[in-house]
């Protein structure tokens, strides 16, 4: 019995999500029901938070029911939980507002396993249009009498009404099963997904099979925070991650213990696997329950930094007082005291795993190693400590992983820094020729091609007392390192430098509109050119996201030539004969060159075209 619908259109995101759940078919069907017990065991937590301030609450019954009706084909998950009004029903159910599900959605319309994740971006209610093209939520708030019912066939639009029934504080979602997928209806598939997927949801849930009473509690509702690490098995461990973090993958390591000391607080933290679809989103933060007492207080707290945001868990305080507002949890001394602790925990913990289990802690570093790098520039006193995790490839490993104190070990005599250069990608940075000095000299290094690269090494520039130095600023340093490479024995001759000084006015000229500076750079070997950055420059990855982000102008690059090159005698020779023209084109083409080399475009691709042509016609 209702009256006065008042329809409404779903938001873009929402119509567009639903469009690709209703016409799809994904082998993962059964997420449905773990998100929505999951939002029933949010509900409950909601409510169980309020009774810690509000006396007169009562929360000594809160569950879960679940109700097959194979008559009507129906599906029914109730709560007793908080509740929703009119305006909260049209907020939660009609909109998405999370930062990234744009993209997540468009991805998902591309691979169907993106709904494994479904339940990272809070819309894991929408999975019940999965299996369903009619849902009704009908939910009446903890503090009031008014009723409500939401419903939508998931066609892009819904209805918010009054609802004249009856109806127990707490939310019901009414699903009218599709015939795809009328295996749902049955007690023992329903079962089976709950015990797989929900059995470490805090609340008890129950089946409910048409016109019975639940007869049996189906998970064990337990805390596995609270239990002895001896006392859970790695099945239950798997199932509890999977139900917080929202993923399906294995969990790489667990961290689970009991501080005691000054304040004493359960701690049970994954490290994933898989890579989370949202992981660069500016606004993640890791996963983190935060309970007083088995009361969820707060999914909000910054205690896991945000360079470890790809781990999710749960921390539960009883020292925390259960009144203190949100807005005061975040500089509670108590939680300040638990995130320094916490924090020194993960690192130490894959400290250790990187000493004891290389090859696990390789996988780990190569899905989440470029987040772990924002913690270089963003948390100073634990620098040291990270630095030591980072493992990267270099000249000398293209597939296995570096660490810095083996870069160390294998210092050749006479090196002075850590060498390092920043790239697009691996390859590109190997055949640039601004490594041809240190490949002569067989000295290492490193190659770092992540964005976030050409931000921390800004901030760095110690480790174990040796500089880490930017190949192009590091010409004059090696060459007091002996060539060890035959081959380029050759370039042990004198420096050319002063042979050709008056060559770089000339070329300096015909290129000031490109080029900041042309200058030698005699650790050249092979190549005639190559580009490098300014003294005190930043490296081009970062000025182009300094221009996208706030305007910064890009630099010209420099160009160095190397003085031991037969090209620039013939440069010379023909700036002697007057062959301006020919000059001016051999130039050019240099420059295009150590760009092309660089991993960027020639300059101008028509003028190049150009050059490349006369420079082919008057081939001898």
């Amino acid at each position: 019995m209702v009256k006065k619908p008042v329809k409404k259109e779903f938001t873009a995101e929402v119509s567009r999500l639903l469009q690709i759940l209703t016409h799809s078919i994904y082998s993962n069907k059964e997420i449905f029901l773990r998100e929505l017990i999951s939002n029933a065991s949010d509900a409950c937590d909601k409510l169980r938070y309020l009774a810690a301030k509000q006396s007169d609450l009562k929360t000594e019954d809160l569950k879960i029911n679940i109700k097959i009706d194979e008559k009507a084909k129906s599906i029914t998950i109730s709560d007793n939980g908080i509740g929703m009004t009119s305006e909260e029903l049209e907020e939660n159910l009609g909109t998405i507002a999370k930062s990234g599900t744009k993209s997540f959605i468009e991805s998902l319309s591309e691979d169907k396993s993106s709904t494994m994740q479904i339940g990272q971006f809070g819309i894991g209610f929408y999975s019940a249009f999965i299996v369903s093209n009619n849902v009704k939520v009908i939910s009446r708030k903890y503090d009031s009498e008014e009723v409500n019912l939401w419903a939508s066939d998931g066609t892009g639009s819904y209805s918010i009404e009054k609802y004249t029934n009856e109806h127990p504080i707490g939310t019901s979602i009414i699903i009218e099963i599709n015939e795809e997928s009328k295996d749902f209806l049955e007690y023992v598939n329903l079962k089976s997904i709950i015990t797989k997927y929900s059995d470490n949801i805090n609340f008890p849930i129950f089946i409910i099979e048409r016109d019975s009473s639940p007869d049996e509690q189906i998970n064990s509702a337990s805390a596995i925070w609270m239990k002895a690490k001896t006392d859970v098995t790695e099945q239950q461990y798997q199932e509890h991650y999977n139900l917080i973090s929202h993923n399906f993958d294995k969990p790489l390591s667990t961290i689970h213990y009991k501080a005691e000391g000054r304040y004493e607080y359960n701690v049970l933290l994954y490290i994933p696997s898989a890579r989370p679809f949202d992981l660069f989103d500016q606004q993640r933060k890791a996963k983190l329950k935060l309970y007083v007492k088995r009361v969820l207080i707060s999914e909000d707290t910054e205690v896991i930094p945000a360079y470890f945001r790809f781990v999710s868990g749960v921390i539960d305080c009883a020292d925390i007082p259960l009144t203190v507002s949100r807005e005061v949890l975040q500089e509670n001394h108590i939680l300040l005291s638990i995130k320094n602790a916490v924090k020194n925990r993960i690192i130490s913990t894959l400290t250790k795993m990187a000493k004891d289990e290389n090859e696990t802690y390789e996988t780990l570093w190569r899905t989440f190693g470029a987040v772990i790098k924002e913690g270089i520039y963003e948390d100073f006193e634990k620098k040291s400590e990270l630095l030591k995790l980072f493992r990267f490839n270099s000249t000398k490993s293209d597939e296995e992983l570096r660490s810095l104190d083996q870069y160390i070990k294998d210092l050749k005599e006479g090196q002075k820094s850590i060498y390092y250069m920043t790239a697009d990608d691996f390859e590109s940075a190997i055949a640039n020729p601004i490594l041809e000095g240190f490949k002569a000299r067989d000295v290492e290094v490193i190659i770092l091609t992540d964005p976030v690269d050409s931000f921390w090494t800004t901030v760095q520039n110690l480790y174990e007392n040796y500089e880490l130095k930017h190949v192009a600023h590091a010409k004059d340093e090696i060459a007091d390192i002996d060539i060890t490479d035959k081959s380029h024995k050759r370039n042990n001759k004198k420096d050319n430098s002063s042979n050709v000084s008056d060559l770089l006015p000339l070329i300096s000229k015909i290129l000031v509109d490109n080029v900041s500076e042309v200058r030698s750079n005699a650790s050249l070997v092979d190549s005639p050119a190559c580009i490098a950055i300014a003294d005190n420059g930043y490296d081009k990855t970062m000025q182009k996201i300094l221009n996208e982000r706030q305007g910064f102008q890009v630099s010209k690059p420099v160009l160095e030539i190397n003085p031991n090159h037969p090209i620039f005698g013939l440069i010379q020779k023909k700036a002697k004969n007057n062959k301006s023209k020919q000059v001016e084109t051999l130039v050019r083409v240099l420059l295009d060159y150590a760009l092309i080399m660089d991993g960027e475009k020639p300059h101008n691709i028509k003028t190049f075209g150009k050059d490349i042509l006369e420079l082919l016609n008057n081939v001898n």
